[in-house]
């Protein structure tokens, strides 16, 4: 029996998926059913109940994953001691982010980060914000990056920076000659958003609401580049991080505005689980993430 092997157990457990366990670890579904098959063997015990429709361990695979994660641990933390005692940083960083942080916000300080620890690889994934969470809950990823974290149990929640938003309109709409307004301007507009389960839209019509403001939804998008192409066609207006449209502002195809009231600050974080043994090259990573750049 090797610690790879009860690896994938774990992970298999926390995934309920074998296409995902197998996506961690580098290997084929095959591989993953015949590990298992093989610890099945070797402690004479069946282990997954496979006549159910939905995964679940048997009393035995409960507690075999229990003393697997100790093991799988201890042996990362082993690891991880043994790189620091050696000045080592390496392995691979997998990383799930929201679109507009992985857009805008991540790629100069990944920039930053490979320049530090060129055998480091970085592995990024763009994704909704509840895919962020289960990706990081289920082990496929090691960390990852929303706005308007949600506590969880299960969850370490590192704090980033509260990133400014404002309004962004075509550059021929009447609220493009302001240089800021107030959120009552908005009131009656035309109003391109995010989609509902979106973390930002729940902030948004929270601070409507508590300003009294009604804008006028015209469409809903899941991400920050369709929103900005819907406003440059003079569909409406929106409120982003300013970030990301640095690009679109400087080329004059947007107008950005600054809202005077309202907390239209966007908190960021970073995620990983609870518990997690991090390698150096992810608490080297966490600690870049946290500085200005």
């Amino acid at each position: 029996m090797q610690i790879e092997s009860l690896k994938v157990y774990c992970d298999l457990t926390e995934t309920e998926s074998f296409t995902k366990a197998a996506q961690i670890n580098h290997i084929t579904q095959s591989a993953v059913s015949q590990q298992i098959s093989s610890l099945e063997r070797q402690f004479k015990a069946l282990l997954i109940e496979r006549s159910k429709k939905k995964f679940r361990l048997t009393r035995e695979g409960e507690l075999l994953y229990q003393a697997s994660k100790e093991i799988v641990q201890t042996y990362e933390r082993l690891h991880s001691q043994l790189q620091e005692l050696k000045d080592i940083i390496s392995g691979t960083v997998r990383v799930a982010t929201i679109y507009s942080v992985g857009l805008h916000d991540l790629p100069p300080y990944i920039k930053r980060y490979l320049k530090s620890y060129p055998t480091v690889n970085v592995h990024v994934e763009y994704r909704r914000a509840n895919q962020v969470y289960e990706d990081v809950l289920g082990n496929v990823v090691d960390l990852g990056i929303v706005s308007y974290p949600v506590r969880d149990p299960k969850l370490e929640i590192v704090p980033l920076r509260k990133e400014p938003m404002g309004l962004i309109c075509h550059p021929n709409h009447p609220l493009a000659r302001s240089k800021s307004v107030k959120l009552s301007a908005l009131a009656g507009q035309k109003f391109v958003a995010f989609e509902s389960d979106i973390p930002t839209r729940r902030a948004l019509d929270k601070v409507f609401r508590e300003h009294g403001v009604h804008v006028v939804p015209v469409m809903e998008f899941d991400n920050v580049e369709t929103v900005k192409r819907a406003v440059e066609i003079d569909a409406g207006i929106s409120i982003v991080p300013l970030v990301c449209v640095q690009e679109e502002v400087q080329e004059k195809t947007l107008a950005a505005v600054k809202i005077d009231d309202g907390d239209l600050a966007r908190p960021l974080a970073v995620l990983h689980k609870k518990n997690k043994v991090l390698s150096t090259a992810m608490k080297q990573f966490i600690a870049l993430l946290k500085e200005p750049l």
